[in-house]
């Protein structure tokens, strides 16, 4: 939910105010700030969870400090069972945040479960800023000499100020008087080795682990005072994830709305409506054609921040997809890292990857860098619209849960599909069809890959791509003509952002 602008130092609050204007679509709900001597705070809000008592920024009861956050924190009613009664005074999960940190100090950040950036500041000038470990949520800053900038989005920031701009590194906190000092990594250290295989093949008690681990993340991603649905492609994350969300919403007598977005004669659509059977969803269906795709396009690499041809096809179908969801839900569940858990990907399963501690290590550096990638795109796309997308199969415990079964189970031997361990967890939940069905890119299941593709090709020979430096300043060399075609767009529209300081290129592209 939400974006946030924070300010430490020499505030010019009309500077601010600037910045966080040019996120209003993160939060079309509210808008708050609150100045103090040595600090500014500002939140556009998405109201999600205690809608009528969560406007921020938040305070203690003495008004001393105050917090602004974008995210969820999925354990606040412990966090607040461990405060006296009467501290905690909204049903906010930021607010527990607040008293959390507050209580016993800044690396109370580390108690946080969820997907956040944080930010607070006091009276008497001291100031913290956090992000999730996994870097679910974004935020960029600028480290001045004079004052400290941050801010959801790229867009956000000044022109002026654009040079200055880096990504604020995930599982990281920063204070006045400390700097940035890392609380967690996205991959835990201890399971961080690979782990060896003590029997050939996994048994019903490690079945039994993955699927327990799935089930209780979608429980805390259910976490909500307004409607919960889920982006159903068809594909096997996305439908285990509305297979346990149906449930979930079942129990609270409740249907589970699910939306999914192609062509025509799309594959994912057809798969989808058939989870959607199974599962007893209120099924809606985003049905496009070649001319919204190619409508869709430019704004794709405007709304993403990002130029990668990959990022920038995909990112088309969910554009198209978070738009028409937003008018009946305001959070959706998506399947995204369950193929970093699980080696979903084809090229984990060539050669190169052909070692188990190889294949492992690619997982913990591609779960690494998502927040630059897949979990950029999937916030801006849905963001854009003002809706809240949360993603299961990143929750901390079934991080620790897949990382500590060994590498070559999750190899495709013995012609085993990938993910082969996951299906089994899965089995009877999902049309056996479906359950064993191949991994398509989302862009590709959707129709939309093709109509990209040969529209990209089009443009590309139309476009005028010799003044595109093929190396830009700051950035990595730029490896196709659709890639510099992108950048060219992108370019315009975020002159002065460095994208080695900003951006992930994807390694596998």
């Amino acid at each position: 939910m939400c974006g946030i602008v924070a300010a430490f130092g020499v505030v010019d609050a009309a500077r601010c105010e600037r910045m966080l204007n040019r996120i209003g679509h993160r939060g079309p709900d509210d808008t708050g700030v609150r100045a103090l001597p040595t600090a500014w705070l500002g939140h556009q809000r998405l109201s999600i969870v205690d809608v009528s008592g969560g406007h921020q920024p938040l305070t203690d009861a003495a008004e001393t400090t105050w917090v602004v956050g974008n995210g969820e924190i999925y354990n606040h009613e412990r966090l607040t069972a461990a405060l006296p009664d009467g501290v905690v005074r909204t049903g906010s999960d930021t607010e527990a945040a607040l008293h959390t940190v507050m209580r016993t100090g800044p690396a109370a950040v580390a108690r946080l479960n969820g997907m956040f950036a944080i930010a607070m500041a006091d009276v008497e000038g001291n100031g913290l800023v956090a992000r999730d470990p996994v870097g679910v949520k974004p935020l960029y800053w600028i480290a001045g000499d004079d004052v400290t900038l941050f801010a959801s989005e790229l867009r956000a920031f000044d022109e002026r100020d654009r040079p200055r701009v880096e990504a604020f590194p995930p599982g990281c906190l920063w204070t006045p008087a400390a700097g940035v000092v890392r609380y967690a990594d996205a991959v835990p250290v201890e399971v961080r080795p690979a782990r060896r295989a003590q029997i050939e093949l996994w048994d019903n008690v490690v079945l039994d682990e993955v699927r327990d681990a799935v089930i209780a993340a979608v429980r805390r991603r259910m976490m909500s005072d307004v409607g919960v649905g889920v982006f159903l492609s068809g594909g096997l994350d996305s439908a285990i994830v509305a297979a346990v969300a149906a449930q979930e919403a079942a129990a609270r007598g409740e249907q589970l709305p699910t939306f999914a977005v192609g062509t025509p004669q799309s594959p994912d659509l057809a798969a989808a409506r058939k989870v959607a059977a199974q599962v007893g969803s209120d099924h809606h269906e985003v049905v496009v054609t070649a001319e919204d795709l190619v409508d869709a396009l430019d704004d794709a690499v405007t709304v993403t921040e990002h130029f990668d041809p990959l990022l920038v096809r995909s990112a088309v179908p969910n554009l198209l997809l978070a738009r028409d969801a937003s008018r009946k839900v305001k959070v959706v569940l998506t399947g995204e890292g369950a193929d970093e858990l699980f080696a979903g990907y084809a090229y984990h399963h060539t050669p190169e990857f052909a070692d188990p501690d190889a294949l492992h290590a690619e997982l913990v550096r591609s779960l690494e860098q998502l927040h630059g990638l897949n979990l950029q795109r999937c916030d801006r796309t849905t963001m854009y619209y003002g809706l809240e997308a949360r993603e299961p199969f990143l929750d901390a415990a079934l991080v620790r849960t897949a990382l500590r079964l060994p590498p070559e189970w999750k190899q495709c031997s013995d012609g085993r599909p990938e993910k082969a361990i996951l299906r089994e967890a899965f089995r009877g939940w999902l049309p056996e069809d479906l359950l064993w069905r191949g991994k398509e890119q989302f862009g590709d299941g959707t129709g939309a890959g093709t109509v990209l593709a040969e529209l990209a090709a089009r443009r590309v020979e139309r476009a005028d791509l010799d003044e595109v430096p093929r190396t830009p300043p700051d950035c990595w060399p730029l490896r196709s003509d659709e890639e510099a075609m992108y950048y060219a767009l992108w370019h315009a529209r975020f002159a002065g952002i460095r994208p080695r300081f900003t951006l992930e290129p994807f390694a596998t592209s």
